[in-house]
């Protein structure tokens, strides 16, 4: 990777971008990818048409780098930063760089030019739909909320922080691929918070170590669960019982968006069975591991996914 450090001196393009930026450009869609195979869910698959994939890849790429952001992931010695118009010792400020890139984001709904390559990638993406920013800065809005938010009293108060943080990314979807209404949102909503939940079950240790608990305070309290049982190496019967209870949550929403499949046509029904058949498959793998999610990060096989792919489309088909 080409860094601030070691980089050659930079020529600029006729587009007013450097080389150097062009490289780190292409070393950041690299890790997109990279990140991209380890989801619960395919993001943007061969089947789906080539405009489609570039598309979602860079709206991947745009929440990829949202989130490594908001939870301090990313690289030492990239040029976040610079591209954002902080000093360099300004990547360890998580709220200043959301601030940052918020307004470098706002460039492109104004005329102007991000300084950000990612963002210069989502600029012609939000161009050819017709993007309103309210996507874009509900994932800032979510990653600013970790920032200051690191416990939820209620499942409500859970739902309302997957408004932003996981649903703006299915609407982002619907848009792109043209299939947006206010059923099919409503569908997706329940499918993005379905995955975001699963998410968090499988990321119970790692969260806390991070400060962070998704598990609803008056759930824990419900069944005599404390942040001391959650920092143990395996979780005891009354963890277990909590995990079971918040999948079975994640199914019901699953279940609630999955006619959504059957409502689009096309590749698209199955990019959308991808999605849930992922989410199906890794809240399998939590059921296998008999809902202890402290002992490790229960993830679906590629056999386990195939299967539940094919089952929704089955299902919806």
């Amino acid at each position: 990777m080409v860094t601030a450090r070691t980089a050659r001196p930079r020529r600029a393009s006729p587009a007013g971008v450097s080389e150097g930026d062009h490289a780190e450009a292409a070393a950041q869609s690299r890790a997109v990818l990279d990140k991209a195979a380890r989801e619960n869910f395919p993001v943007a698959p061969f089947f789906l048409p080539r405009a489609w994939r570039d598309d979602l890849m860079a709206i991947y790429g745009y929440a990829r780098l949202v989130d490594d952001i908001g939870d301090g992931d990313l690289p030492p010695g990239r040029d976040d930063a610079r591209w954002l118009g902080l000093p360099p010792d300004a990547a360890d400020d998580r709220l200043a760089m959301l601030d940052a890139f918020e307004a470098d984001l706002r460039k492109i709904f104004t005329g102007g030019t991000p300084g950000h390559p990612l963002l210069r990638a989502v600029a012609p993406v939000v161009a050819r739909h017709r993007l309103t920013p309210e996507p874009f800065l509900g994932l800032i809005a979510a990653n600013r909320q970790d920032q200051l938010v690191r416990r939820y009293a209620t499942y409500q108060d859970l739902l309302d922080y997957c408004e932003n943080s996981a649903n703006t990314v299915g609407r982002l979807v619907l848009a792109i691929t043209g299939t947006s209404s206010p059923e099919r949102v409503r569908r997706s909503d329940a499918i993005c918070t379905a995955l975001q939940i699963v998410e968090h079950l499988q990321d119970v240790a790692e969260d806390l170590a991070r400060d962070r608990v998704y598990l609803p305070g008056e759930d824990m309290a419900r069944f005599g669960v404390t942040e001391a049982d959650l920092a143990a190496p395996t979780g005891g019967a009354r963890v277990r019982a909590l995990v079971k209870f918040e999948a079975e949550r994640a199914r019901d929403l699953l279940n609630e968006g999955t006619p959504l499949v059957g409502s689009v046509p096309g590749r698209l029904r199955l990019l959308l069975a991808g999605f849930v058949g992922g989410g199906r498959a890794a809240l399998a793998a939590v059921a296998a591991a008999r809902y202890d999610v402290l002992a490790g990060s229960p993830k679906a096989t590629k056999l386990g996914l195939l299967r539940e792919v094919g089952s929704t489309l089955r299902r919806e088909g």
